[in-house]
């Protein structure tokens, strides 16, 4: 573990040990101002997603900014974010098999837990623990609008969902969730708006027919930052569950642009073996690549060559120009600010490239 008290508020950035994840807090701080002004005058609110960040920190500071509640992808993530006070929390996910019920409905003791399901075996084994227990669990039921994961089909496959869970004791029936993921990177934002549209009636739909049947549908959660302006605009969706708009990264900065990258990678140069190849310290345990190669954002005409287990290779074109040696910092915008952030332990906080507080990534690792 490293010593996360080993620096002192006001240590420059250049005097950090490496790797490190950086967190500007001016660009940060716009980032959670611009989103809850968006919502201030629609008719949906924002639940912001604690996958992207893993850190109580951030979590509060979006509920002090106007945020309704919590989601998190997995009941560990939870049981974080209740430690940390958090009440209402959203498991954007099914939760099933004995141990994972039972972390769950311990939770529901705790805080005001809603959790999302698609299967009615799995709905009749949690109102089982939570009868056994004496709590009540919140449940939304997922519709499938065409990601071709989760969710029972729109129209009368959720109705039957919703009936059973309405009828179960210690279940109380909340609404519908439904996550659009599979267009949230759709490069051209008139494309993105017309499928997401398209993608999205049939769950319309699906609110009216629960309501015809006497079914409440008071909450449908969905969307993320690739169209949060989107489905936060639709009359019938109540919160939106964005996550990354508050650290953004390199993909996600092509998709929507009014949001700052206040998440970077520090790095050292530990190697320039000839003046066109450049080594740092960061690698694949650092810094992911699933959405292409970090950034490089110092120097000029600097490419990532290859990411090994504990080195970054980068190459300097012909014509470019990077006048650092062994020992100096280099920087990176992550390419997917998710899976980055979950191999680190802590957000280094920087303001006028100074060190003025660490965030612990409490929910690091946390996947069960």
């Amino acid at each position: 573990m490293a010593d996360l008290g080993r620096y002192k508020i006001g240590t420059p950035v250049v005097e950090l040990d490496t790797p490190a994840l950086l967190l500007d807090l001016a660009a940060f701080e716009r980032n959670v101002a611009r989103m809850a002004a968006f919502f201030a005058d629609k008719p949906a609110t924002i639940r912001p997603h604690s996958k992207t960040h893993k850190c109580p920190q951030i979590a509060l500071r979006q509920l002090e900014a106007g945020a309704i509640g919590i989601t998190c992808a997995k009941v560990s993530e939870a049981e974080v974010m209740a430690g940390a006070g958090i009440k209402d929390i959203l498991v954007a996910n099914q939760v099933s098999g004995r141990i994972k019920i039972d972390r769950a409905t311990d939770l529901a003791g705790q805080c005001d837990l809603m959790v999302a399901v698609d299967d009615a075996d799995n709905v009749r084994q949690l109102s089982e623990a939570c009868v056994a227990k004496g709590v009540v669990l919140r449940v939304l039921v997922e519709v499938d609008v065409g990601m071709g994961r989760c969710g029972v089909q729109p129209g009368e496959p959720a109705l039957g969902l919703a009936r059973q869970v309405s009828g179960s004791p210690g279940l109380k029936l909340e609404g519908l969730m439904a996550y659009e993921g599979h267009l949230v990177t759709v490069a051209d934002p008139d494309e993105r708006a017309e499928r997401v549209r398209a993608a999205f009636n049939p769950l319309a739909d699906t609110v009216a027919l629960l309501e015809r049947n006497g079914l409440p549908v008071p909450i449908v959660s969905s969307g993320g930052t690739g169209t949060y302006h989107i489905t936060g605009t639709f009359p019938f969706v109540t919160e939106i569950q964005c996550g990354s708009y508050v650290l953004m990264d390199n993909k996600y900065r092509t998709i929507q642009s009014e949001f700052e990258p206040s998440l970077t990678l520090l790095a050292t140069v530990v190697s320039r073996p000839v003046p066109e190849r450049i080594v740092v310290d960061a690698g694949l345990k650092s810094m992911t690549k699933e959405f292409g190669w970090p950034l490089p954002l110092d120097g000029e005409g600097v490419s990532v060559r290859y990411l090994s287990e504990e080195h970054g290779v980068l190459d300097l074109a012909e014509s470019g120009r990077f006048d650092g040696r062994a020992g100096d910092r280099f920087r990176f915008m992550p390419s997917h600010c998710c899976t980055t952030v979950n191999l680190h332990e802590a957000f280094h906080v920087i303001q006028d490239g100074m060190l003025v507080d660490i965030w612990p990534i409490a929910g690091r690792g946390c996947s069960q």
